[in-house]
């Protein structure tokens, strides 16, 4: 046994000393290794030391020294010039054990491991690495954990060399180190990754590198090492796990490969039954599905896959996310069939209750658990498995949102609440087909409304063409094509054919796709020379013309056919639901129409459409909707109105100033607003401008004795002419030219302001009106009047019982004055000012009843006529006046 284990460590020496000898590098594995770096002092007597190596040991290597000490852990060493402590690194143990080392020197300087630093004779570092090639195959990542180091992680740099020669296969014996690129690694506390870039033509070649670690001031180097990178591949975990009862009561496990393989994969699957026992498949699967057999009811499968290249190298990978299936306690298989109507459908079931799996014999079968089955229909499968049988379907009724019969299995004492869904589709599908203009392309539609209730499931218009016409009795035929079909907005599917032959018999059919299976719906041949249906109008465009105001709506009738072609639009205003507007054009010349309409701030949407002439074929389709779009005329007419509020001590020369504005009407915008721009203009600080964009106010500090602002309108031709200016100023906010104010309640949606304003030679430009209710935080509102009104009435919800606020503003020139406020409505003089203020509403209501009254008595007077001078000459209808003649009748005055 002492002698075999010489022998096995003699000849890992050897060839440790022939790879030395040829200056080769260290061969990186698809699995962890350990780079072990020790001090000097570290000695290793598991080996003996090799004896006859020559300074020279490689004349291949082209005369590269390769200097070796007495011990096995000290190979690969380089002695500077300089007396340094040097540590040593190579691949192996923790111990240093085993310890590989390649060494070779280039331009007289070392690949081999070194470290350098003038302290930690007795210390150590080892690393765990783990190199691989990422699934996308796009870079090689080396991933090191240090397992042993007296250093700081964290303050650790890590730097990995690396070399992609011109050569596949073998590697030359000699590299050059200015040759070598370097990248750095990102390093955490704990561990550190190294990202080399590889080229997609060279996955093939050979990748040499090497590791630099410095830390605290000490400096480790890894002995050269070499990757092929398209053997080191680590691809990504599959994804889409699944699982699914079959028909057979077989659990059926199925992934999806990643989503970048370029080579062929194994899975190997693993998988826990009720969170107990682990278990993992014996032999790894070529195919992305996996069956596991004796599946019990009540249990629960935890199942995750990992994959790896099928020729074995490279690296497994992760494993997938962990995917959990529960079967219950009442397993049916299949749990869900798809079938069509006239066709059989079976069910199985195994029934567990309380623990003990029911016999099949003891099974009974319900319908909905209002229909009880038939016993004819059932058969037992084995002791445990029971199974009913379905002839001749009929298409399911949706009930409410159930779009499938219940199938229950019961036991003689109940049944469970588990059912299985049976789904009987009416697969009678009318196709209808169109041909175009062109006499080029077949439009097939056809609605999908029979099978709506079918949630899930896609559909396929498949067919088969003929070479001449169509046969008497239509079939399916196995050589058949798929045919795209776009759903279209009134849930019509729709197909196009192009090319296609005018006198070929074309089969059609409904391919039905669902994951419970596939159906098909009867064929029927469509002859595509059968109708002609011209082509909608193109380039069909809608615009307003801004100086006429009307809609012009201009299109390109189609190339075919050559008859004339008479055209209907339809236009109206977009939105979610259009009232159209019907435009007819029997011109067979004309390309254009212009419409009157009323908006012209608005988005329109026109459509058109066209026939032949003489009332052959059918109408097109309406062609794809052009939109107006909603253009500025003009600059806005004028800037927004706007007011103040006023924030902070009155006392102090510093206020905050919010200006509030009202957005700018379409009138008034011509026809629309992109932005606001307050204008500021002061003594000291010039002029300047900020821009509020679609707010409708804007902050700023007050600082100066005299601000004047201005709020411009811009849209997207410019900005607006007209401008409100205000002036805030610090003299003029003591100017008092308001006598009085007075608010009187009118009622509780009325109160009319009165005031006088004091005699003066000032330039009064506007007043202002504010008003507030003291009791609650909702606001303040205002209103711009002009200077010459003395009265003015406020319409707004005023509650008599509360408390507002009224100030009157006088603006000048110069800027904003003192304002007059007052708390409350005025006591004094309200019965007069309420008779005057009455005057306005009894002198319209006195007008009315006369107007009203006056049209009474006109009624009155028609009727009265009508009574007297119609009915009492008639005989008929008064006895008095029967045998009387009226012409002859005098009347006496008294």
């Amino acid at each position: 046994m002492i002698c075999q284990k010489f022998y096995v460590i003699l000849l890992h020496w050897e060839f440790l000393y022939v790879i030395a000898a040829l200056n080769l590098p260290y061969p990186v594995s698809p699995w962890r290794f350990k780079l072990v770096c020790a001090p000097l002092n570290t000695t290793d007597n598991s080996f003996p030391s090799p004896a006859g190596i020559p300074k020279n040991a490689s004349a291949l290597g082209g005369g590269y020294e390769a200097v070796f000490e007495t011990n096995f852990n000290a190979s690969s060493t380089y002695v500077s010039e300089l007396s340094k402590t040097i540590f040593h690194c190579c691949f192996g143990n923790d111990q240093g054990k085993n310890c590989s080392m390649l060494a070779g020197n280039t331009e007289g300087k070392t690949l081999a491991s070194m470290a350098k630093a003038l302290i930690f004779h007795q210390l150590g570092v080892n690393w765990d690495i783990e190199c691989w090639m990422k699934g996308d195959l796009t870079l090689l990542i080396c991933h090191m954990e240090p397992l042993k180091s007296p250093f700081k992680n964290y303050d650790s740099k890590v730097h990995l060399f690396y070399d992609l020669p011109e050569v596949i296969g073998d590697l030359p014996l000699a590299p050059l180190k200015d040759t070598f690129q370097t990248v750095q690694c990102n390093c955490s506390v704990r561990e550190c990754d190294c990202h080399v870039p590889v080229p997609r033509d060279k996955l093939n070649h050979s990748l040499l590198m090497y590791l630099e670690m410095t830390s605290a001031g000490v400096t480790f180097q890894s002995p050269l090492m070499s990757v092929q990178p398209m053997l080191v591949v680590k691809p990504d975990p599959p994804l889409g796990l699944h699982m699914e009862i079959t028909d057979d009561g077989n659990l059926k496990i199925s992934w999806d490969s990643p989503t970048v393989a370029l080579f062929p994969l194994q899975y190997q699957v693993k998988y826990s039954e009720n969170s107990t026992v682990i278990r993992e498949a014996t032999e790894a699967v070529s195919a992305p599905s996996l069956l596991l057999h004796s599946l019990l009811p009540g249990s629960s499968y935890e199942v995750q896959v990992r994959t790896k290249r099928l020729d074995g190298s490279g690296v497994w990978s992760d494993w997938s996310l962990p995917q959990v299936f529960t079967t219950q306690d009442v397993m049916y298989f299949p749990p869900k069939i798809l079938t069509s109507v006239g066709s059989n459908a079976s069910f199985h079931c195994i029934y567990k209750n309380e623990n003990q799996i029911i016999s099949s014999k003891q099974i009974v079968w319900w319908m909905n658990l209002a229909e009880k089955i038939p016993e004819i229909q059932y058969s037992a499968v084995n002791d445990h498995v029971s199974k009913v049988t379905f002839s001749n379907l009929k298409a399911t009724r949706p009930r409410g949102k159930f779009a499938y019969d219940a199938v229950y299995c019961c036991s003689g004492q109940g049944c469970h609440h588990r059912y299985a869904e049976l789904y009987v589709i009416d697969v009678n599908i009318n196709i209808s087909c169109e041909t175009d203009g062109y006499l080029t392309k077949m439009t097939c539609r056809w609605s999908p409304s029979t099978i709506q209730s079918l949630v899930g499931s896609t559909v396929q218009l498949r067919y088969h063409r003929s070479s001449l016409y169509c046969s008497d009795s239509p079939s399916i035929h196995p050589a058949s094509e798929p045919q795209n079909c776009i759903l279209q907005r009134d849930g019509f599917y729709e197909c196009v054919f192009q090319p296609i032959f005018l006198l070929s018999g074309y089969t059609m059919w409904i391919r039905i796709n669902h994951s419970l299976g596939s159906l098909e719906s009867p064929p029927t041949c469509v002859l595509p020379d059968s109708v002609v249906k011209p082509l909608p109008p193109s380039s069909v465009k809608a615009e307003i013309t801004i100086n006429t105001g009307l809609l012009k709506i201009s299109w390109e009738k189609p190339v075919f056919p050559e008859n004339n072609l008479q055209f209907q639009i339809r236009y109206g205003l977009n939105g979610k639901e259009i009232q159209w507007k019907m435009h007819e054009v029997f011109d067979a010349k004309s390309k254009s129409a212009s419409l009157p309409v009323l908006d012209l701030c608005a988005v329109y949407v026109a459509q058109v459409r066209c026939r032949r002439l003489d009332g052959l074929g059918y109408w097109s389709n309406w062609s794809r909707p052009a939109y107006t779009l909603v253009m500025d005329v003009k600059v806005p007419m004028r800037g927004p109105e706007f007011w103040r509020i006023m924030n902070g001590d009155i006392t102090k020369r510093e206020r905050n100033v919010t200006l509030l504005w009202k957005p700018l009407m379409k009138n008034d915008s011509l026809c629309s607003v992109r932005r606001y721009v307050v204008q500021h203009r002061t003594a000291h600080n010039g002029t300047w401008s900020e821009d509020a964009g679609d707010q409708t106010n804007l902050t700023f500090l007050w600082a100066e004795q005299a601000h004047t602002v201005t709020v411009l309108a811009i849209n997207s031709i410019g900005a607006s002419p007209a401008n409100f200016n205000l002036t805030f100023s610090w003299p003029m906010s003591k100017v008092s030219a308001v006598q009085s104010l007075s608010a009187y309640p009118l009622s509780s949606s009325c109160v009319i302001l009165s005031w006088i304003l004091s005699p003066g030679d000032y330039n009064l430009i506007y007043l202002v009106i504010e008003w507030k209710n003291l009791n609650e935080d909702d606001g303040m509102k205002w209103l711009r009047i002009p200077s010459n009104v003395k009265k003015y009435y406020i319409h707004d919800n005023f509650i008599p019982i509360e408390k507002y606020q009224f100030s009157l503003y006088p603006v000048f020139l110069e800027g904003v004055g003192k304002p007059k406020i007052i708390n409350g409505f005025t006591q004094d003089d309200m019965d007069k000012q309420q008779n005057d203020a009455g005057l306005y509403v009894i002198v319209p209501i006195i007008i009315s009843s006369c107007v009203l009254l006056l049209g009474t008595l006109l009624i009155s007077h028609q009727r009265m006529k009508k009574l007297f001078w119609e009915d009492v000459p008639n005989p008929k209808n008064c006895s008095w006046a029967q045998g009387l003649n009226f012409q002859k009748v005098t009347f006496q005055v008294f």
